[in-house]
């Protein structure tokens, strides 16, 4: 059996809409984001979240996320997760080496939305209102730490459960 692994499905904080000229994939993050980032990076600091991969869309927003959180682990931006649905990022997630404990994923919705709720899906094990309040939105800067016990190629629809759910709402920034 193998150890206890974890994902870590953090949402881009809040971008910025001002410049209506900007193409989707170059939004920077609004001051309300930045301010998010802050409160994540914090909050992933103080949690002990120690992903030891982290698998990046390529838009600038998540990478704003990316560098702002500086969450532990080695940092990949990958393109493809920009426009990634949940079965494209359950299959990049399959090919994460065995030996990797944690991975942690920065995109979009409703992509992530629906990651969480197919791989957590089943509710065994986990906080039943986490899980419906994930299911009623997953707002930007929201973070899930789900944990399963298979390899990362088994990765599949109910075998992780959710740990833990916080957005920025629920965090200060001093």
């Amino acid at each position: 059996m193998p150890a206890t692994r974890q994902l870590f499905v953090l949402r881009h904080a809040k971008s910025s809409w001002e410049d209506t000229g900007l193409n989707d994939h170059d939004r920077p993050l609004a001051p309300r984001g930045r301010k998010a980032v802050k409160a994540l990076a914090e909050h992933v600091r103080s949690a002990d979240i120690e992903p030891v991969l982290v698998l990046c869309s390529s838009s600038r927003r998540t990478r704003e996320t990316l560098e702002g959180v500086k969450p532990s682990g080695k940092w990949t931006i990958e393109p493809e997760l920009y426009d990634a649905g949940p079965t494209t990022i359950v299959d990049r997630l399959r090919c994460v080496p065995e030996d990797t404990s944690s991975v942690m994923v920065i995109g979009h919705n409703p992509a992530l939305q629906m990651l969480v709720l197919r791989l957590a899906g089943s509710g065994n094990g986990q906080a039943e209102g986490d899980l419906a309040e994930v299911q009623r939105k997953f707002p930007t800067g929201a973070l899930a730490t789900l944990e399963f016990d298979c390899h990362w190629d088994l990765l599949g629809p109910g075998c992780a459960r959710l740990t833990a759910y916080v957005k920025p709402k629920q965090l200060t920034v001093g």
